[in-house]
């Protein structure tokens, strides 16, 4: 599947520094009727009326999930009746994924492949099986984005072999997809000098000369890299078509392009791949009655988050990501009622 991400709120741009916008989710086709109106919002009350306190794990300090997890909250204390929100720091997906099948967490980010892969004891999770969790909702698209510095004197990833590069957290997605970006280039992890911080911190090592590749699975736009093409000149690297094809046959990583337009430094279209953020509930902590007021409170007024990526988080694309894993009850009720599965 090719999804392509032209800029689409010009004006959001200018008066926050970022936006873009989703084309081609892959969500069943929700009746205009079916989608409640402002005029139908109305707080949700938990089902036995005691106060609830839970904790969203969302990422690493100042990354999109980070400030996007703390709205989020914000927007469930506000709409859910007695319940309590917490949105704290973690290292994302396969944390989130782990503390919440432990009943660590009651709800977190992640993106849809650890998800996947968690059911499965597959790929970070070394062969232990984490499935108490379900789909709750579709949170934003996330593109692979490889930076280096305009005079770095590299034209491709190839390139990069002998050099610093940030692939990301220890064990997180953006580690993951940045090394299979790598590999299909021909670079394994002994054929450069990685390093492993969030995204922010790289950017700024980048823009201080300590490395000379940043990558990172990321919304589109992100603040970093606009911030950052703000203070030194850089470019972005493509994923090479033969790279490409090898990426598409054996990862669940899909071709994203990004158009030149979606930032000011770019020049041409850059291939890329992707995946999806989504939310997480868990199974145990959280019964039918409160997931779903959870979703209902959230997804019904996502209109009150400012966070650009927090535009996908709508009723046409609320189950993007949901294929192959478990749904919540309370978030497969929510979604029957509004005719939103096949």
């Amino acid at each position: 599947m090719k999804m392509h991400y032209p800029l689409c709120i010009v004006g959001s741009i200018l008066l926050m520094i970022m936006a873009g916008c989703d084309e081609e989710g892959d969500t069943p086709e929700v009746a205009e009727d079916d989608i409640p109106g402002e005029d139908e919002a109305e707080e949700v009350q938990n089902a036995d009326g005691d106060a609830v306190s839970i904790q969203l794990g969302s990422g690493s300090t100042g990354g999109d999930y980070y400030v996007l997890g703390q709205e989020m909250a914000n927007v469930m204390n506000e709409h859910v009746n007695d319940l309590d929100v917490s949105s704290v720091a973690t290292e994302a997906s396969v944390e989130n994924i782990i503390r919440v099948s432990d009943q660590d967490l009651e709800l977190g980010m992640s993106v849809h492949i650890p998800a996947l892969e968690a059911l499965e004891g597959e790929g970070p999770f070394q062969g232990e099986v984490f499935d108490d969790f379900g789909f709750m909702g579709y949170i934003y698209p996330e593109t692979n984005q490889v930076v280096v510095a305009a005079d770095a004197g590299v034209d491709s990833i190839a390139d990069l072999e002998g050099m610093r590069i940030n692939t990301g957290l220890p064990s997180s997605s953006s580690q993951d997809a940045s090394e299979t970006v790598l590999e299909a280039h021909g670079l394994e992890t002994d054929d450069y000098d990685g390093y492993e911080e969030g995204f922010g911190d790289a950017a700024s090592f980048l823009q201080d000369e300590n490395v000379d590749a940043i990558s990172g699975l990321l919304g589109l736009p992100t603040g970093s890299i606009m911030e950052l093409s703000l203070q030194r000149d850089i470019d972005m690297l493509t994923v090479e078509p033969d790279a490409l094809e090898e990426i598409e046959e054996d990862t669940m990583y899909e071709h994203i392009v990004i158009e030149e337009d979606v930032y000011d430094f770019l020049e041409e279209d850059v291939d890329a791949i992707g995946a999806y953020a989504i939310l997480i509930g868990s199974t145990e902590d959280i019964d039918e009655d409160l997931g779903y007021d959870i979703v209902k409170g959230l997804y019904e007024n996502t209109d009150e988050i400012t966070h650009e990526q927090g535009q996908h988080m709508n009723m046409e694309e609320i189950t993007t990501g949901s294929d192959g894993l478990p749904l919540h009850p309370g978030a497969e009720r929510y979604f029957e009622e509004h005719d939103m599965l096949d």
